[in-house]
């Protein structure tokens, strides 16, 4: 095994996760999680092997056609997985969108590797009796706080979201291709209740549009899945991670 400081960045990332994340609930989870943040920070595209690449390239790797239409918006490179926490790089083609989504009692970080993301934030809300859904609601609504809309590229630091805080986010890449590193503990797992789920703002505009003043309460509709987002894999280039 290589020693400590002979490691990659990827490598330490990996071992401070599986370290955080093993008891989230433990006294020294804080230190910890800000531990995770710097060595995060820290990351680069080029740690992972990656570049910025054209609609060609990305149509390639993604096993798709661009003459049919077939080309995935979104790719996922599967970095590591334990019991307590996944890693992977997410890849979205210029104006690709990763629809409004939560992470049911779980942590997340991300680190935007290239491009530029708008991140817009949400946290739910415990249901109230005097604040009815919106007529017009055709499933399931849910009450949340619109809490942020950000830009993050390379230079920002890490997104973070708790099981509380932030737990639904709207990804938009904009003015062109970009990419980041993922973290989620634990990762979903619908048999112990962690699938994931994707909503709707019902009020307004939508989630990834310029919005009105900032925090305010709105009303989330559960939705399946959008026909036009579905996630392509692609095998991960960077240096191997051993946990």
């Amino acid at each position: 095994m290589p020693r400590d400081n002979m490691a990659s960045l990827i490598q330490r990332v990996a071992r401070q996760a599986r370290i955080t994340f093993r008891s989230p609930a433990g006294p020294a989870f804080g230190e910890n999680l800000h531990r995770l943040q710097q060595l995060l920070d820290e990351v680069r595209a080029e740690d992972l092997h990656l570049a910025p690449r054209g609609p060609s390239a990305a149509a390639a790797a993604g096993g798709g056609f661009p003459w049919t239409g077939a080309v995935p918006p979104v790719s996922y490179m599967h970095i590591c997985e334990t019991e307590s926490f996944s890693m992977g790089v997410f890849l979205l083609r210029s104006g690709a969108c990763i629809p409004l989504h939560d992470h049911p009692g779980m942590n997340g970080m991300l680190k935007v590797l290239y491009g530029t993301l708008r991140i817009a934030c949400m946290d739910t809300l415990p249901p109230a009796a005097a604040s009815p859904p919106p007529p017009a609601a055709a499933g399931p609504c849910h009450r949340a706080l619109f809490r942020s809309r950000q830009h993050y590229t390379p230079a920002s630091p890490p997104c973070l979201l708790s099981p509380h805080t932030d737990n639904l986010h709207q990804i938009d890449a904009v003015d062109g291709p970009a990419a980041f590193l993922d973290i989620l503990a634990p990762p979903y797992d619908p048999q112990h209740g962690r699938d994931c789920h994707y909503y709707r703002l019902l009020e307004g505009s939508p989630a990834g549009a310029e919005p009105a003043g900032l925090p305010r309460e709105v009303w989330l509709m559960e939705t399946p899945q959008a026909a036009d987002f579905w996630c392509g894999g692609e095998p991960y280039p960077g240096p191997r991670v051993c946990l």
